[in-house]
C-alpha cells in the first residue's frame, strides 16, 4: 500500500470519529432521572401507586403532581432527543467519504457563524461597559487619533479584545469564504468579509449603542441567510441520497443476504480501526483531565502510574461507545498475540486467523454480562480485572485449539520436522504453566468466590485439554516406531478422548450451576440468562447428544463386528495380502459375508461411516435366516460364496 492511500485511510478513520464522540455524550448525558431527588422520587413512587389504586377501584380522577409529570415529560423529551441525535450521527457515520465531506463542511460553516457571532457579542458588551465609564462621548479612534494615551492604557485589556476580535474575525471570515457551500458570486464573495468585520470596525468608530449593541445580529444575518439557504436548498438531494441508499441496501440484501451486506458495510467504513481511534482519543482527553485536575499528586497508597491506569481504565468503559472501543483494542492486541503462536507454530491456517474476532466476542459477551456501564467506579474495576482473567483463560482455550490439530497432524503422518515438533510441545507446555500460574495467584490474593470457581474451572480445563492431546500425540508416536499393526491403538485414543469429553462435560454442568448462583443471588441480569441458555443448549446438551451418538455408533460397530467370524491363520497365508482399508499387513483379520478380509479395528472405523463393503459395497451385516425367510430370498450357493470369495 502507497504512502498516499495510508494517509487517505487514516484521513477517512479520522473523519468518522466526531459521530462516535456525539454519540458517546448523548449516552453520558442520560434521559433526566439525576435531576430528580430522592424526595422527588419517593413521591412520585407514592403517586403511581395511587395512580393503580384508582385504575382499580375505576376511578375517574387522578390527582395533579408536578413532580410526576415533569419527570414523565423531561425524561420522554431527553430520550426523543437523544434517539434523534444517535440516529444522525450515526446516519452520519455511515456516509460515503464524499458526502461525509461535504455534511462537515456544512457543520463547520455553521459553527463559524455562531464562534463569529458570539467573539463580536462578547467585545460589543467590553466596549459598551467601557463607554459608560467614560461619557465623555469619544470612541476609541477619537483616542487614537487624539494620542489620548492615559484612556487608552486604562482600557488596554479592551483595545487589546478588540484587536483580537479583528484578527479572529478576519480569520473566520476566510474560512467561511472557502468552505461555505452556497453560491460564490463575486460581489457575494466580497460582501461576506466586510459582514464578518463590520462589529468589530464599528466598536472603534463614534457610532450610538444602541446601534453598537446590534451590530452583532446584523453581521450574522448574511452568513446566516446562506447557511439557510444551503439547507433548505439540500433537503431534495438529501431525500435522494437517502433513497438511493435504502434501495442499494435492499437490492443487496434480496440478492446475497444481510450478513453480506453487514460484512461489506464493515469492511468498507474501517469499523475496527475507527473504535480504537475514537478510543485512544477518547484515553487521551481522560488522561488530560487527570493531569488538570491534579490526581497524579495525590497522596495515597498507590503510585500515580497505577492511579492513572485505573483512571483510564475506569473512565474508558463506561459507556456503551466506549465499551466498543476498549474491545476493538483487545481484538487488536489478541490478532497480534494469535499471530505470535502461528508464527512460534510455523502455521498458516486461515482458521486460526479469527483469533482477534474470537477474542472481542468474548470479551463484549463479558462486558455486557457483567453491566460495566452501571457501575461505580471501584466496582467497574474489579469486575474489568476479572473480565480480564476470564479473557486470558479463553485465549488459553484459543491457542489450545490452534495446538491440538497441529499434534495430531505432526504425530499422524510422521514429519521428522524436529523443530516443529519442538515449539509444539513448548506452547504445551506454556499452556500449563501459565494455568497453574494464574490459579496460584488468585488463590492466594483473591477470597474464595464463583468467578474464583469458574476462572479455576477454565484453567483446569485447559490443562486437562493438553494432557489429552499429549497423550494422543505420543500414542501417535509409539505407533510411528511399531513395525507391525497396533490394533489397540483406537481403543487407547477413543478411551483417552472420552476421558477428556467427560472431564470437559462435568465442568460445563459446573459452569452452569456456578452460573446460575451469580444469577440467582450475585448478579443477575437478562444477557446472564440468555448466555446461560446458550452454554446449556451447545456445551450441555450438544455435546452429551454428541458423546451419547458416537457411543452408540461405536458399540453397534463393536457388536457387528464380533459377530464376524475371525480369519485363521492358513487363511491369512493363502490369502498374502494388505487390508484394503489401512494397506498394512494383516496378522488378525475379519472375514465379512461377501468373503472380504479387513483389520477388525479398520472395519469397526469404516461401520462408523457405513454398513457397506469397502470393496464390493454390499451390506457388511446382512439379514438372518428367519428374514430371509420371509423376503422369500435363497440362501446363497457354495459357488457363489466361492466366487465371492475369490473377489
Amino acid at each position: 500500500m502507497s504512502l498516499r492511500s495510508r494517509v487517505l485511510g487514516l484521513v477517512e478513520v479520522v473523519l468518522r470519529v466526531p459521530p462516535l464522540f456525539v454519540i458517546d455524550e448523548i449516552l453520558k448525558f442520560g434521559i433526566g432521572l439525576e435531576e430528580l431527588t430522592e424526595h422527588d422520587l419517593s413521591s412520585f413512587q407514592e403517586k403511581f401507586e395511587q395512580f393503580e389504586e384508582n385504575i382499580r377501584s375505576n376511578a375517574t380522577t387522578v390527582p395533579y403532581n408536578p413532580v410526576f409529570y415533569k419527570f414523565f415529560f423531561v425524561s420522554l423529551l431527553r430520550l426523543l432527543l437523544s434517539a434523534v441525535g444517535c440516529a444522525a450521527a450515526l446516519c452520519l457515520f455511515i456516509l460515503h467519504i464524499k458526502h461525509l465531506m461535504v455534511a462537515y463542511m456544512y457543520i463547520m460553516s455553521v459553527g463559524v457563524v455562531f464562534v463569529s457571532y458570539w467573539s463580536n457579542m462578547s467585545t460589543i458588551k467590553s466596549v459598551s461597559i467601557m463607554l459608560e465609564e467614560f461619557h465623555n462621548g469619544s470612541s476609541i479612534l477619537d483616542n487614537i487619533l487624539s494620542l489620548d494615551l492615559e484612556t487608552l492604557t486604562k482600557n488596554g485589556e479592551v483595545t487589546f479584545q478588540v484587536f483580537q476580535n479583528y484578527v479572529l474575525q478576519c480569520f473566520l471570515s476566510f474560512i467561511f469564504v472557502n468552505i461555505h457551500l452556497g453560491p460564490r458570486y463575486s460581489t457575494l464573495q466580497k460582501l461576506l468579509p466586510l459582514a464578518f468585520l463590520a462589529p468589530s470596525m464599528m466598536t472603534v468608530l463614534p457610532v450610538p449603542s444602541w446601534l453598537l449593541n446590534h451590530m452583532p445580529v446584523f453581521s450574522a444575518l448574511l452568513p446566516l441567510a446562506l447557511v439557510k439557504f444551503v439547507l433548505w436548498s439540500s433537503v431534495v438531494p438529501i431525500i435522494q441520497t437517502l433513497y438511493k441508499g435504502y434501495s442499494y441496501a435492499r437490492t443487496f440484501v434480496s440478492n446475497f443476504g444481510m450478513s453480506a451486506l453487514v460484512e461489506t458495510e464493515w469492511t468498507r467504513l474501517n469499523v475496527p480501526e475507527v473504535l480504537r481511534t475514537f478510543w485512544l482519543l477518547r484515553v487521551l482527553e481522560h488522561m488530560g483531565i487527570f493531569f488538570a485536575s491534579g490526581y497524579w499528586e495525590l497522596d495515597d497508597d498507590v503510585t500515580p502510574s497505577f492511579r492513572l491506569l485505573k483512571y483510564l481504565l475506569v473512565t474508558g468503559c463506561d459507556t456503551l461507545t466506549a465499551v466498543l472501543g476498549i474491545t476493538s483494542i483487545v481484538s487488536y492486541v489478541c490478532n497480534y498475540i494469535g499471530k505470535f503462536f502461528q508464527w512460534l507454530l510455523l502455521s498458516d491456517d486461515e482458521n486460526d486467523k479469527n483469533f482477534g474476532t474470537v477474542s472481542a466476542i468474548v470479551f463484549y459477551i463479558l462486558a455486557l454480562q457483567t453491566g460495566l456501564t452501571g457501575l461505580e467506579p471501584e466496582i467497574r474495576f474489579v469486575r474489568l480485572c476479572r473480565n480480564f482473567c476470564l479473557l486470558f483463560t479463553a485465549i488459553l482455550h484459543f491457542v489450545h485449539n490452534v495446538v491440538n490439530p497441529l499434534l495430531m497432524s505432526l504425530s499422524a503422518s510422521h514429519n521428522p520436522s524436529l523443530r516443529r515438533h519442538l515449539h509444539a510441545l513448548l506452547v504445551c507446555l506454556v499452556l500449563v504453566v501459565l494455568p497453574l500460574l494464574l490459579m496460584y495467584y488468585l488463590w492466594s490474593t483473591q477470597d474464595t468466590s464463583t468467578w474464583l470457581l469458574a476462572v479455576s474451572a477454565f484453567s483446569i480445563e485447559v490443562i486437562v485439554k493438553v494432557f489429552v492431546s499429549l497423550a494422543i500425540y505420543s500414542l501417535f508416536l509409539l505407533d510411528a516406531r511399531r513395525e507391525t499393526f497396533w490394533e489397540k491403538l483406537d481403543d487407547y485414543i477413543y478411551y483417552i478422548r472420552a476421558f477428556g469429553n467427560t472431564v470437559e462435560f462435568c465442568f460445563g454442568i459446573f459452569l452452569f450451576f456456578n452460573g446460575a448462583w451469580i444469577l440467582l443471588f450475585e448478579s443477575g441480569s437478562a444477557i446472564r440468562a440468555v448466555m446461560m441458555c446458550i452454554h446449556a443448549y451447545f456445551n450441555i446438551w450438544c455435546d452429551a447428544k454428541a458423546g451419547w451418538s458416537v457411543f452408540m455408533k461405536r458399540r453397534t460397530a463393536v457388536n457387528k463386528i464380533e459377530s464376524l467370524p475371525e480369519a485363521e491363520e492358513e487363511q491369512l497365508r493363502r490369502l498374502d495380502d494388505v487390508c484394503a482399508i489401512c494397506y498394512q499387513e494383516m496378522r488378525s483379520a475379519k472375514i465379512t459375508r461377501c468373503k472380504h478380509f479387513f483389520h477388525g479395528v479398520c472395519l469397526r472405523k469404516w461401520l462408523y461411516v457405513q454398513d457397506r463393503c469397502p470393496l464390493c459395497h454390499e451390506i457388511l451385516h446382512g439379514m438372518d435366516c428367519e428374514e430371509r425367510k420371509q423376503s422369500n430370498q435363497p440362501r446363497p450357493t457354495d459357488q457363489e460364496e466361492e466366487n465371492n470369495y475369490d473377489r
